[in-house]
């Protein structure tokens, strides 16, 4: 969806106003430590994409959770933000901080590979290469280069 100024502040403040229901309203053990990452209303406010964010072993239980306060949840939202319509709700895992924990992960393991001095076009450059590209880097100042003007 196009994002102008009018719906950033429509999404943020039905991300806000959700955050604040799941905090103070809800009191079901299967919604704790969950986290509201966005929100997304559609043009005619008929319908809401809620991102949560939960732990990863948790995913089943807190969406359980959802569907079964999706009732209580849209009474509440349409009442604390006064919208003519109260949109449906559609609850959606987030399951972007799992991704960036997993890449954090994958690069503390760095192969060694990775240390090898490689061309521009990734392919790994022989000894003798790699010297003469050092070599070539230390020209003396008065040499001109293919294309350089002193």
């Amino acid at each position: 969806m196009k994002q102008n100024s009018s719906s950033r502040r429509l999404n943020e403040q039905a991300r806000s106003r959700m955050a604040s229901i799941l905090l103070l309203d809800v009191s079901d053990p299967r919604l704790d430590m969950i986290t509201v990452t966005g929100a997304e209303v559609s043009t005619d406010r008929s319908v809401c994409n809620i991102y949560i964010s939960a732990e990863k072993d948790r995913y089943g239980e807190v969406m359980e959770g959802l569907e079964a306060a999706k009732g209580r949840l849209r009474s509440l939202f349409g009442r604390g933000l006064g919208w003519r319509v109260t949109p449906e709700l559609r609850f959606m895992l987030d399951t972007s901080v799992d991704e960036a924990e997993r890449i954090t992960e994958a690069l503390k393991e760095v192969p060694p590979t990775m240390g090898i001095p490689k061309d521009e076009e990734g392919r790994p450059l022989n000894p003798a290469d790699a010297a003469s590209e050092d070599s070539d880097a230390g020209l003396a100042d008065g040499v001109e280069r293919e294309g350089e003007q002193a």
